[in-house]
């Protein structure tokens, strides 16, 4: 195999290996590219080895995406090979056979490889909206502040870090893996989150501050319920935190509102001292949601600015959607 053509299918394997962990839309993998490369080559190998980066991942073992979610991919990968191939694939079939076998769960996981070959994993609810909530799902905006933040350790390391509405916890639990915070304050106001979050924090191997057996060289990790509409100026100060970050609450009017008054009395929280560096990342789905925003921070006298785009592309979401980061002076 010529070196380019090594380094093309190395780099299929990766992405197919990326989004099924992180159990993207099916629509997002390189389904032509693996078209191409089975056209032109006569064995099997290629898909007995996308196999052992997706279903039968190290990862994907201990911690499966939904039943429903493995069961289509299976089913799709079988279609691209019978459409090229006479022969058929019986590790294909064997695998497809298990989850037609398996219970179908309201729950999922999703996998994201790290830089640092660790991974974060999550178990998510396999509905977009449940119990009320978008908060038990991850979104693409925290995916991509956590690829900055991996990028940017300093603004973390050895600092106490406040995240507003951590949903799912994604960004929280790659920060906490890859910047070495001193301390970790996940938070949001709905019970199933908060709930989905103590668990994922533990599948995640970190501890919660009340446990007595927890690793030093670990984050003090806390996970608050916080509702952005009635906690005061008291219980925010009680965090002390050096940075303050979310990603993707910037959904509508009522919210946008709601995060300004939070951010209104962390500024207040430290009078004699630094007030904290505050980080929003949101994907720009409409602009007016994002004016909204900015006029809201203009008239509670906080300054802004975008961080610029950065360099890495870790973790598999949608490339055409624009996102920004903005840092802010409280």
């Amino acid at each position: 195999m010529a070196p380019e053509e090594d380094t093309g299918t190395e780099l299929l394997l990766q992405s197919f290996e990326r989004r099924f962990l992180a159990a993207r839309a099916l629509r997002s993998f390189p389904w032509q590219s693996l078209e191409a490369k089975l056209r032109d080559s006569s064995d099997s190998e290629l898909l007995r080895n996308i196999l052992q980066k997706t279903v039968k991942h190290p990862v994907c073992v201990k911690h499966p995406p939904s039943v429903k979610y493995a069961r289509c991919f299976l089913s799709e990968l079988i279609k691209k090979h019978e459409a090229v191939h006479t022969e058929p694939l019986d590790e294909l079939y064997e695998a497809l056979a298990e989850t037609l076998m398996a219970e179908e769960s309201p729950h999922g996981h999703r996998s994201y490889l790290l830089p640092s070959e660790g991974s974060v994993t999550l178990s998510e609810s396999t509905a977009i909206i449940s119990h009320g909530t978008t908060g038990l799902v991850t979104w693409d905006a925290a995916l991509y502040l956590a690829e900055w933040a991996i990028e940017n350790p300093a603004a973390f390391t050895d600092r106490t870090v406040l995240e507003l509405g951590s949903g799912a916890g994604l960004t929280g639990l790659a920060i906490c893996k890859m910047c070495r915070p001193r301390a970790y304050i996940f938070s949001d106001c709905h019970s199933r989150v908060l709930e989905q979050l103590r668990g994922n924090v533990l599948l995640n191997g970190l501890s919660l501050e009340a446990d007595i057996t927890a690793n030093l060289d670990s984050p003090r990790v806390t996970v608050a319920q916080l509702d952005w509409d009635v906690t005061t100026v008291c219980q925010l100060s009680a965090f002390q935190p050096d940075v303050v970050i979310a990603a993707d609450v910037l959904y509508c009017p009522e919210a946008i509102v709601s995060l300004v008054g939070v951010l209104r009395r962390l500024a207040a929280c430290r009078e004699h001292q630094r007030a904290p560096e505050v980080y929003v990342a949101f994907t720009v789905r409409n602009p007016e949601t994002c004016q909204l925003f900015t006029t809201e921070l203009g008239r509670a006298g906080i300054r802004w600015e975008a961080e610029p785009r950065h360099d890495q592309k870790l973790f598999p979401y949608e490339e055409h959607l624009e996102m920004a980061i903005l840092n802010l002076t409280l």
